[in-house]
């Protein structure tokens, strides 16, 4: 039930060969999958570089979330190489440093417009664009990654645990929305992983310290867990779940102390 042979999915946010997306490609290739990846900017190299350890050649396109236009233009393509969709990962996240490092009270507000839209609003932006894809196969799966800090105070996390609850709710109400042309959206909640984007949180390694210490596994979890996590969701063999959000952390969100 978690093969993906004969399936077609866009990864977009894939930055290096840590990143969480880029494990999540890894996981659905493996399984058979044929995939599409998108880059940003100055990532178009590593994102190529990295394409050439999957077994069968990505179709690479640019995409700046932010932008409409580049997404109308993604979602062409990928109707025109593919025909169609199985499933969409949504990888993309940004908050500005100032934003990340000062006092939360002087988030300032382009700073905060701008974490929700890259953040959260681009969720919605992908979900409208693949809808049809996934209408000519009879429906799909959509996931996206988010982290404890949408619930909870982390040190430095800031705009960003305010971005990751707005993309959480915006994943049951899509859900809700969507559900009836058979596209499930669900996300996967990851215990702290050394990424390109956690190592924009000052302190970050602190809290990798904190969840052996704390986590009932009494360990982190690897960005290759994540993936087969991911994985799941994105299969038939979760077709009977929407609207989650999958904690892959070690446990560490069930403790109190």
């Amino acid at each position: 039930m978690t093969d993906f042979t004969g399936k077609q999915g866009l990864i977009v946010g894939v930055a290096n060969k840590r990143s969480l997306a880029w494990s999540i490609a890894q996981a659905t290739a493996r399984r058979g999958a044929q995939l599409a990846l998108t880059y940003q900017g100055r990532f178009e190299d590593h994102v190529k570089e990295l394409s050439e350890g999957l077994t069968l050649p990505p179709l690479i396109l640019p995409c700046d979330v932010a932008s409409d236009a580049e997404i109308e233009n993604v979602f062409a393509a990928v109707d025109k190489e593919f025909g169609g969709l199985d499933f969409v990962v949504h990888g993309a996240a940004f908050a500005s440093r100032d934003d990340l490092t000062g006092p939360f009270v002087n988030t300032s507000r382009d700073g905060f417009r701008l974490a929700l839209d890259i953040s959260a609003y681009s969720l919605i932006a992908l979900a409208r664009g693949a809808a049809p894809l996934m209408a000519k196969r009879g429906g799909g799966s959509i996931l996206t990654l988010t982290y404890l800090g949408s619930e909870r105070v982390f040190p430095n996390y800031k705009v960003m645990g305010v971005a990751k609850a707005a993309l959480e709710a915006t994943v049951r109400y899509l859900a809700a929305d969507i559900g009836p042309a058979n596209v499930r959206v669900n996300a996967v909640s990851a215990g702290p992983v050394k990424t390109l984007a956690a190592a924009g949180i000052a302190g970050f390694s602190n809290i990798l310290h904190v969840y052996p210490e704390r986590a009932p596994l009494r360990r982190n979890v690897d960005a290759a867990e994540v993936g087969d996590a991911s994985a799941f969701l994105l299969s038939d063999a979760a077709r009977g779940i929407t609207g989650e959000v999958l904690m892959v952390d070690a446990g560490f969100h069930v403790t109190g102390m």
